[in-house]
């Protein structure tokens, strides 16, 4: 897969999703955007969890922990060119890597993700099983 494909297919849900990683609680507004981004794409609470897990939280994990970084809002431009070169590389060792150690990177944001998989779920009419 090339990176305007990535970006084609993942670019909205990627930006979207990143407020999970802020510094500061997401607002009701940022929720509803991401349900609402959630809901144009058509991925399972599992595949979701993927995209969590494996294609956003190595690269923004590493971003929230940098000294340098700011946190009260994303260059856009910036983070996208990083999700890409990461996701292209997210074969084989590296994609088990990352799920081995995806406990890790998303242990600061799962309270905000749990919230979230909640809010989709009573969109889409659904039950946590």
């Amino acid at each position: 897969m090339d990176a305007q494909t990535l970006v084609d297919q993942r670019g909205d849900l990627w930006l979207a999703l990143a407020p999970l990683w802020l510094e500061r609680e997401p607002r009701e507004t940022d929720y509803a955007r991401m349900v609402e981004v959630i809901q144009r794409h058509d991925l399972s609470v599992q595949e979701l969890e993927w995209v969590f897990r494996l294609e956003l939280a190595p690269v923004l994990s590493r971003q929230q922990m940098s000294v340098a970084s700011e946190w009260r809002h994303f260059d856009d431009h910036k983070l996208m060119r990083l999700l890409v070169a990461h996701n292209l590389r997210l074969k084989g060792w590296r994609r088990k890597s990352w799920a081995l150690f995806s406990g890790l990177t998303t242990m600061m944001t799962r309270h905000r993700w749990n919230e979230l998989m909640e809010r989709v779920l009573i969109t889409r009419g659904e039950t946590l099983s």
